[in-house]
């Protein structure tokens, strides 16, 4: 587990630290199981390709959802990941490097907590934004 973050250490253009995920197809259908998205172009190579793609794509839902770990590797036991939003621009092929990054763009305290807007993406290896998306988080004071 990484180091708790503090709301002290951090300032607008702090980077996050990249996670890197690489789906296999396994990991798919359980995805699939999980959120009852059993559309075969997330795991039958044979329909991804006839169907004009060039091969198994990720759940967009999936990608975002690592997008969310990035974020609570980061924050810490004692950090809370407020709100998660994202946007699906392309495509992510199974087998390939998913890597996952982010930026805090402000920091800001409101109603008592010390709370942090972070801009987060996902990047296929061809270094296209797959996923992008906006976060708050709430992070400990060292006071």
């Amino acid at each position: 587990m990484a180091e708790q973050v503090y709301y002290e250490d951090i300032e607008a253009g702090s980077e996050i630290p990249a996670l890197v995920k690489r789906p296999d197809t396994r990991q798919l259908v359980k995805f699939a199981g999980a959120s009852g998205d059993y559309y075969q172009i997330h795991y039958d190579k044979d329909f991804a390709l006839a169907s004009g793609l060039p091969g198994v794509i990720v759940h967009g839902w999936l990608t975002l959802s690592f997008l969310g770990q990035v974020l609570t590797d980061w924050l810490g036991e004692k950090g809370t990941l407020v709100k998660l939003n994202g946007s699906y621009r392309g495509m992510n092929l199974v087998h390939e490097d998913i890597i996952c990054g982010g930026k805090v763009t402000r920091k800001y305290e409101e109603d008592g907590r010390q709370l942090a807007r972070v801009e987060i993406w996902a990047e296929n290896p061809r270094g296209e934004k797959t996923v992008t998306g906006q976060a708050v988080v709430a992070l400990p004071s060292r006071a």
